[in-house]
């Protein structure tokens, strides 16, 4: 048996498991799309946890957890006569054929930003309705990962800086308008250029090909380590951060930069 082979087969015990505990677990019977997503938002910063911790037994786990929740959303709509497991499978291949006209068609790109730009159009142009560009964009997002969201859908359809040195001026630009707002002390007018300056460290991140979720992330792991070691360095010499100076503790902050 290959592995595609047993990967179907624990597909379909996956799906024969929940058929049975819908019918027999009062816990599982009574979840609805509405209780269950809370719990699958929750699953999916578990598995994001487990991917910025290179925790690959972690990835492993959670990615069976969110296979859980997708199943088990199917098998709610089945039960409404909404859309089976099959429906959303065929509607995912489907999309995937349709959007990818390079491999399964005759389209011919000639880097990984021409097949963005080719699923922007496709997306568009799948519906005769038309929809605005970032009408796909969730307003539940988080703020730095809709941002980033934001400026991918529009670079999809051409609104991005010719070459990406470009943002640092624009990165500086917002800047001075956020130091002037503070010289005003204008407190309204600063949060909203404090949130330019914010999404244009955001645009110049994607320029550059990171994730800045992950990039912060990474920084607040980083500062939580260097604090913890401030805090049990302080402790071990019987004293209090409480007590100390901002000098005395960027000596041992130094310090904790070296154990990085």
């Amino acid at each position: 048996m290959t592995d595609k082979e047993r990967s179907c087969e624990e597909f379909n015990r996956l799906l024969d498991i929940i058929d049975e505990l819908r019918v027999k677990c009062p816990w599982d019977m009574k979840q609805t799309n509405e209780s269950l997503r809370k719990l699958t938002i929750e699953e999916t910063f578990e598995l994001a946890d487990a991917i910025l911790s290179g925790n690959d037994e972690g990835i492993k786990n959670e990615l069976g957890d969110i296979m859980l929740h997708i199943v088990f959303y199917a098998k709610i709509g089945s039960e409404q006569n909404l859309f089976s497991m099959t429906d959303v499978l065929k509607g995912i291949n489907e999309k995937l054929i349709y959007r990818h006209p390079h491999v399964f068609g005759e389209v011919k790109v000639s880097s990984a930003s021409d097949v963005e730009k080719n699923w922007e159009h496709l997306k568009i142009n799948e519906n005769s309705d038309y929809k605005p560009v970032l009408s796909g964009v969730p307003s539940s997002l988080p703020a730095v990962v809709k941002a980033n969201r934001i400026q991918e859908k529009v670079r999809g359809v051409g609104f991005d800086w010719e070459v990406r040195e470009q943002i640092w001026d624009k990165v500086m630009e917002e800047i001075a308008e956020l130091k002037k707002e503070i010289e005003n002390h204008n407190t309204e007018s600063i949060e909203s250029e404090l949130g330019d300056v914010f999404f244009s460290l955001i645009n110049a991140s994607r320029l550059y090909g990171i994730d800045p979720e992950a990039a912060l992330e990474k920084t607040n792991r980083k500062f939580i380590k260097r604090f913890n070691f401030l805090e049990k360095e302080t402790i071990s010499k019987g004293r209090s951060l409480h007590n100390m100076t901002l000098d005395e503790m960027n000596e041992i902050w130094e310090k904790a930069k070296d154990e990085d």
